[in-house]
């Protein structure tokens, strides 16, 4: 399956207009985004899991990251509400669950097969936020050779660039909503711009964004 799997193009997908897909897992559906493969695939979804549900114990060759939109996300290693950002290396393994039901933003077999970091943060921490151009917060998720991750939060009425993202950018709109030349974005709405990208972002109410950074060189 080929979904959006060019990353020389720029994809827009409205993730709340999407039908739910169920998985090969009971109680567990999907909402695709971008997808190179059958069922084990480079992929970018949003995953959701009804109450009492698990999916099988199951390994990460290429890594996975995720981000908590909704519920408590949980395995081995810990209980993620809703805000915590979770990075599983190439190599590692779990039993994912959840009791309340959760609902994820994952990335798939997107990782540096040396990447070894196990990231655990929880992006509703206010001390973890930095200022740093006028109207604009960053929280740091992760920083690699081949990638920056992070929350973004811009004020209403910010305004930035043009800047050149000689990496590509992708982001993942989590509140409010923000605008380049090429159209607007809001709540649930996925974006990635290729390597070379010229962007001006613009934010009339404010917005708050996961972002990832260089991985598209």
């Amino acid at each position: 399956m080929k979904l959006n799997a060019d990353l020389t193009e720029r994809a827009v997908v409205d993730s709340t207009a999407l039908d739910w897909v169920p998985s090969p897992a009971g109680g567990v559906e999907r909402r695709m985004l971008e997808r190179d493969g059958e069922e084990v695939a480079r992929a970018t979804t949003i995953v959701r899991f009804a109450p009492g549900s698990a999916f099988p114990a199951h390994s990460h060759a290429l890594g996975e990251e995720f981000l908590v939109l909704a519920g408590v996300f949980s395995d081995e290693t810990g209980d993620f509400p809703k805000g915590y950002y979770v990075r599983n290396p190439p190599g590692s393994s779990h039993i994912p669950a959840t009791r309340p039901g959760a609902t994820i933003l994952v990335k798939l077999r997107q990782m540096d097969p040396n990447d070894d970091a196990v990231v655990r943060v929880d992006t509703g921490d206010a001390t973890l936020w930095q200022d740093t151009r006028p109207g604009e917060q960053i929280l740091p998720l992760f920083q690699g050779a081949q990638e920056t991750v992070e929350m973004v939060t811009w004020a209403a009425g910010s305004s930035y660039g043009p800047e050149v993202f000689g990496g590509g950018a992708e982001y993942f709109v989590l509140d409010g909503a923000f605008a380049d030349d090429e159209g607007s974005y809001g709540p649930g709405t996925w974006l990635r711009v290729p390597a070379g990208t010229r962007q001006t972002i613009r934010s009339a109410d404010g917005a708050r964004v996961w972002r990832k950074t260089g991985h598209l060189a």
